[in-house]
């Protein structure tokens, strides 16, 4: 825990000169109160001004850019610290496609508010005993979370919403399987679904079939790991394509790029 403005002191000038993108190990999780902050997540540079906050996830591919104005609460925080109940609560808000940019809404002034108490109680570590202090900071930490876990876009699909829940299921299926299952009717199989339903219910979702999301799934790991440094033929092995010139067709066809332009680009 805590403040974008403290870490750009305490860290001179890593890691943004020269800028390297790297991937998180934790949930990134920072509030812009002034100013403006630009932060690359996914190579898509977001810019976040007050009153948003920026929620970078565990496996996102992420860049800093130079120090700038910006100020804020800013909290890194390790999934398995929230309690089962509440990750399952706010399992959208947690998972990896979730937006990176967020805007409280109507919770906006407690959402401050508590990343503000979260900011004190961590600096007054040694004025309450010690299991006290970190339950209380995670009791915290569970409290502001949850205030996501009603934003619209984070939402669950609305019961009745078939296709809607179909959708979140085969999204949870692949983030345990894309590495190994890249065909729309083994997702289906798994869901005891035929794959034309399953394919309805990606279409009713993005306006993609189901094939598609496992390849943008597939592309945006490739994107991830050629970023970080990993070879094509690394890359390949590891999403479970036949060879590197395999997987070289499948990147060229959908960036226009090759995989080792793509990872020489500035």
């Amino acid at each position: 825990m805590t403040t974008v403005e403290d870490f750009f002191d305490r860290h001179d000038d890593w890691p943004w000169n020269p800028p390297r993108p790297g991937r998180a190990t934790f949930h990134y999780l920072i509030l812009v109160t002034s100013g403006e902050l630009l932060h690359d997540v996914d190579h898509v540079t977001r810019t976040v001004g007050p009153g948003q906050w920026l929620w970078v996830r565990p496996g996102h591919t992420q860049c800093w850019h130079p120090p700038g104005d910006a100020r804020g609460p800013f909290i890194l925080f390790e999934q398995d610290v929230l309690q089962a109940e509440t990750a399952r609560l706010l399992a959208p808000a947690l998972a990896h496609d979730a937006p990176a940019v967020l805007t409280p809404g109507p919770d906006a002034r407690w959402a401050e508010q508590t990343a503000l108490q979260l900011l004190d109680e961590h600096r007054a570590l040694g004025r309450r005993p010690l299991e006290l202090h970190y339950a209380l900071q995670r009791s915290l930490l569970e409290a502001l979370l949850l205030r996501f876990a009603r934003q619209p876009d984070a939402a669950p699909a609305a019961p009745g919403d078939r296709r809607g829940t179909t959708y979140r299921r085969f999204l949870d299926l692949l983030e345990l399987h894309f590495r190994r299952l890249h065909h729309a009717d083994e997702y289906a199989r798994l869901l005891g679904l035929s794959t034309r339903t399953l394919t309805r219910a990606t279409q009713a979702a993005t306006g993609a079939g189901a094939r598609e999301v496992i390849d943008e799934r597939r592309l945006l790991e490739a994107r991830r790991l050629l970023g970080a440094g990993w070879t094509a033929a690394a890359v390949a092995a590891h999403l479970g394509f036949s060879d590197a010139a395999n997987f070289g067709r499948f990147f060229r066809d959908r960036t226009g790029l090759s995989p080792a332009a793509y990872a020489a680009r500035d």
